[in-house]
């Protein structure tokens, strides 16, 4: 049984065309490789041939993932999003009680989540902390370096 993933339109539609490029681009290539690793005789001694064979393995590994991913995703109706209280898909701005720094996630699926651009997953320490709350609450989160105190300031779509 795939696990339940909630998901963007983008965010599937990202999804479904890296698994285009994987299935009609990266795979077609490693079947080539394993051909003319092939056509150089003596399989037992042959390094390319081991290495394509192996790359081909972690490619449809991948594929394999992907599927289940896309096949365990439902997408979310942004137009039901509620600002009232911290869910999926909401950009929280939230204030470090130890150190007054101020932090702008938005949480999103395990497939979206990008630190970088501010996305963070659904199921990291402080997101799972953050959910069901509203503003002006305060909350210690359980994070891997000990128990953070965070205030939140703003919720917003």
């Amino acid at each position: 049984m795939s696990k339940v993933s909630y998901i963007t339109e983008e965010g599937l539609k990202r999804l479904r065309e890296e698994l285009v490029q994987l299935e009609s681009i990266e795979r077609p290539k490693i079947s080539k490789q394993i051909a003319e690793a092939r056509d150089k005789g003596d399989l037992s001694e042959n390094a390319e041939y081991d290495a394509a064979k192996e790359a081909q393995g972690l490619l449809e590994m991948k594929i394999a993932k992907l599927k289940e991913t896309i096949a365990g995703s439902r997408l979310i109706d942004e137009s039901k999003l509620d600002t009232s209280k911290v869910q999926i898909m909401n950009k929280v701005k939230i204030k470090n009680l130890k150190n007054d720094a101020v932090m702008t996630y938005t949480i999103v699926s395990e497939s979206e989540a990008d630190l970088k651009a501010g996305k963070i997953s659904i199921s990291t320490p402080i997101a799972k902390g953050l959910l069901g709350k509203k503003v002006g609450e305060k909350v210690d989160i359980t994070v891997p370096s000990g128990i953070m105190p965070f205030e939140i300031l703003e919720i917003s779509l």
